[in-house]
């Protein structure tokens, strides 16, 4: 469970996303954070969608999709470590990603979508992977990464943008 992932399975900086999940099965808390997010982003108005807090911080589209590549890119690590021996994985640079996503352009009905869609094809991949898997452990932008960390990871990295919005944004 969330609060069971063993710390040598992850880098410390994890630890705060790791803590902001319920400790529920990691299946679980995927399917219920799918609902708790599309839920929480339905219900930003138009002009929620747009505001930026501060200049040069990211507007809640750009955060949507921030979320939903940063669960394709942690989902791609667990695929690689699930599947092979000695992963050592690159980074990601957040910024550029976020500069290159052109987020502000689509439609809030469109990137709410396309997360539905990539967190149903995570619960997917994790569904498939067994007990023993979950704790198969590689290198991630040079630090350890268990396939299962990388779920809760997925799962409390959502919930922290969220906190952030809210605190923020509203």
């Amino acid at each position: 469970m969330a609060n069971q992932v063993p710390e040598s399975q992850y880098h410390a900086y994890f630890k705060t996303y790791i803590k902001l999940v319920e400790d529920i099965p990691l299946n679980k808390a995927l399917m219920s954070g799918m609902f708790k997010v599309a839920g929480f982003y339905e219900s930003l108005s138009e002009e929620n969608w747009s505001h930026r807090y501060a200049d040069g911080k990211w507007t809640p589209k750009e955060i949507l999709l921030h979320t939903i590549d940063t669960e394709r890119i942690f989902c791609s690590r667990a695929l690689q470590i699930a599947r092979s021996e000695n992963s050592i994985l690159s980074g990601f640079d957040e910024n550029l990603f976020a500069d290159n996503s052109f987020a502000n352009e689509r439609s809030p009905e469109d990137l709410i979508n396309e997360y539905i869609s990539v967190r149903t094809a995570t619960v997917s991949l994790f569904k498939s992977f067994s007990e023993k898997i979950l704790d198969n452990t590689g290198i991630a932008n040079e630090k350890p990464l268990s396939v299962q960390a990388a779920g809760y990871i997925i799962c409390g990295h959502e919930q922290h943008h969220i906190n952030i919005i809210k605190e923020r944004y509203l």
